[in-house]
């Protein structure tokens, strides 16, 4: 199956030379990479979130897989759904699913069900995707849409994840989709995200969970992130640095009513991340 774009035109500029544009305008091609082992990027129009996903991809090697997980703001489909075969299309590009990877990610998180009407109309992986066509075409995906956020699943699908990565020989980087807070005050926000942000710092899948909960943050993506941070845990991950976090209110001048957005990248010590990735 190819999946069409859904929010080209809305999220982000419908055409091919519009598209290059927009988002050549939020990258840079001269920063130093990292290896990634998972990252935070988030999924607003690109007006608003494109710097700060720009600021993700733009440091971090492409891999050989990006696996995309997202918040399911459709509730069509699956509580947990993969769609592990096929191709999703945007104006600039097409990327291919990855089979094998899929493949192995069925067999290891239980609660996982092929399903791609949970795709069709969702934005969040969508939204990443203009950022890995700018610079990779080649690299495939597999994508995930979350509408079960309890912890028990977070951690079935971010165990799994690791499982499944470590017996593949390539490099794989998990992509967790998610903005922060959502149309409260600006200085509301930033206070609400940085107790957010500082769980996902220290790679702390169980606090992050229970910090958005306690707390009522309305992060859209923090079940994706959840069990992001519990598969980087797993292999390895060692480091994390927040790139950039904005709000929409720099964009629109309204202040009194944002949506946070942050890029945060985790790496794995090498050593111990290539052993991970060819173990058995």
């Amino acid at each position: 199956m190819k999946r069409r774009p859904v929010v080209a035109g809305q999220f982000y500029r419908g055409t091919r030379l519009r598209l290059e544009a927009e988002v050549a305008g939020y990258t840079r091609s001269d920063a130093e990479r990292v290896r990634a082992v998972g990252v935070v990027s988030p999924h607003a129009g690109l007006m608003y979130s494109g710097a700060v996903a720009g600021e993700v991809f733009s440091r971090i090697e492409i891999p050989e897989t990006f696996v995309l997980i997202g918040p399911n703001h459709t509730g069509l489909g699956a509580p947990l759904a993969l769609m592990s075969f096929g191709s999703w299309e945007i104006p600039t590009g097409t990327l291919k699913i990855d089979p094998r990877l899929s493949e192995k990610l069925l067999e290891y998180v239980d609660p996982l069900q092929e399903d791609e009407q949970a795709h069709l109309l969702e934005h969040s992986l969508e939204v990443q995707t203009p950022f890995i066509v700018h610079f990779s075409g080649e690299t495939r995906i597999v994508p995930i849409v979350m509408a079960d956020t309890s912890l028990e699943t977070c951690r079935s699908l971010g165990e799994g994840l690791a499982k499944a990565i470590s017996q593949v020989d390539y490099p794989v980087t998990i992509v967790a989709s998610s903005d922060m807070s959502h149309q409260v005050p600006d200085a509301e926000a930033r206070r609400l995200d940085r107790l957010a942000i500082n769980e996902v710092l220290d790679i702390n899948p169980e606090g992050l969970h229970r910090v958005v909960r306690e707390n009522g943050i309305t992060m859209c993506g923090y079940a994706p992130v959840t069990a992001m941070l519990y598969g980087v845990k797993a292999l390895g991950a060692t480091d994390a640095e927040l790139l950039d976090y904005r709000t929409s209110g720099e964009v629109s001048g309204d202040m009194s009513r944002v949506v946070g957005y942050a890029g945060i990248v985790i790496k794995a010590e090498s050593r111990s991340f290539e052993r991970l990735m060819v173990k058995g």
